[in-house]
């Protein structure tokens, strides 16, 4: 305390931390940068310019999305450099599904205390994010909240704004009876149902997440952090070569919830779980908390991450695209007329 009275420093709030937080992240920013960016991180916004000579009737889309408990669980191991993909990967995916293509993000990171090699990490993890999606990290804030959160909390939120040519874009519309549901695999649980899973895993069952798990061939830990799949690079191209009628990203809620959010009222989807290749985690979640399958495909992606809607013509020039871009697409149904709207059998 200072002999001169208090401080912000004294009541928590370390404003040379921050500056040197902002030095320490200018690198990781800059790997993104478009030339569409006028402006470099420290201003009060961030300028970005559409080309007028690229867009005809351009479409502005935009989403806004958090990491979740599974900060929890990094904050526990002591990683943070792949949370920021995850903060990515829930924005530009959600925008994706109009057929969007991901221009520019910024992030929020809220922290008990504001440590400049901490928040360094995680916008390593964003900057990498942005990398897979194509889009430039723009600007962000940085907040430290004492009192609010404790010294080793924080967390992430992130805004993503994208494009897409009005005649180009993807509201599901489009949809008919028969369509068929091509689901594209998860990397794992992505970023959803991490408060079922700390009860069933860490509270229930008392796993560590440094063990190794042999149903898992990694530590619990290593499986729990997997950062969530982008499908931006892929999905894009594969939109300059197949008409898709409609897409989802599957996220909290499951396929049931979110796919039903892009179908027009009085279609339903008949989903095949047996055709889903469920990864070993959630098996393992499933078992130990028995948790019903029906409460699973609701909390979880249960392995499928992305799901394009196609008309059966092009079933067959969609699947050999999506080979050809490093894809396992799957086959997981069909769209109906129902009042009982997504079935899962």
């Amino acid at each position: 305390m200072s002999d001169k009275g208090l401080s912000y420093k004294d009541a928590g709030v370390d404003i040379d931390a921050a500056n040197q937080s902002v030095e320490m992240i200018k690198k990781w920013v800059g790997r993104t940068k478009r030339p569409e960016v006028l402006t470099d991180i420290g201003s009060f916004g961030g300028f970005f310019a559409l080309d007028n000579n690229k867009y005809r009737e351009p479409v502005l889309v935009s989403g806004t999305d958090g990491v979740g408990t599974k900060l929890k669980i990094a904050q526990l191991m002591g990683v943070h450099d792949s949370v920021g993909i995850d903060l990515v990967a829930m924005c530009v995916n959600d925008i994706l599904v109009h057929g969007a293509e991901p221009l520019f993000f910024l992030d929020y990171i809220a922290l008990g205390k504001l440590e400049p090699v901490l928040v360094e990490a995680l916008v390593k993890g964003v900057s990498q994010g942005c990398l897979l999606a194509g889009c430039a990290l723009i600007g962000g804030e940085t907040a430290e909240m004492p009192g609010f959160y404790q010294e080793d909390e924080y967390d992430l939120v992130g805004f993503a704004v994208g494009v897409v040519e009005r005649p180009n874009l993807i509201n599901g519309s489009a949809i008919k009876e028969g369509d068929l549901l091509i689901g594209l695999p998860s990397s794992g649980l992505h970023s959803n149902g991490y408060s079922l899973v700390r009860k069933v895993l860490l509270e229930k069952a008392g796993l560590e997440l440094d063990k190794y798990v042999e149903t898992l061939g990694k530590t619990l830990g290593e499986v729990l952090l997997t950062p969530t799949r982008i499908y931006v690079k892929t999905i894009l191209a594969l939109l300059e070569e197949v008409e898709v009628n409609g897409m989802a990203h599957i996220t909290g809620g499951g396929i049931r919830e979110n796919l039903q959010r892009v179908l027009p009222v009085g279609m339903g989807a008949i989903i095949d779980a047996a055709a889903i290749n469920t990864p070993p985690i959630f098996k393992l979640i499933e078992e130990l908390g028995q948790v019903p399958q029906e409460e699973m495909f609701r909390t979880f992606n249960m392995g499928i991450g992305f799901i394009l809607i196609v008309s059966p013509h092009h079933h067959d020039k969609t699947l050999k695209c999506l080979h050809v871009k490093g894809e396992n697409p799957i086959v997981i149904g069909r769209v109906s007329k129902s009042a009982e709207g997504v079935i899962i059998k």
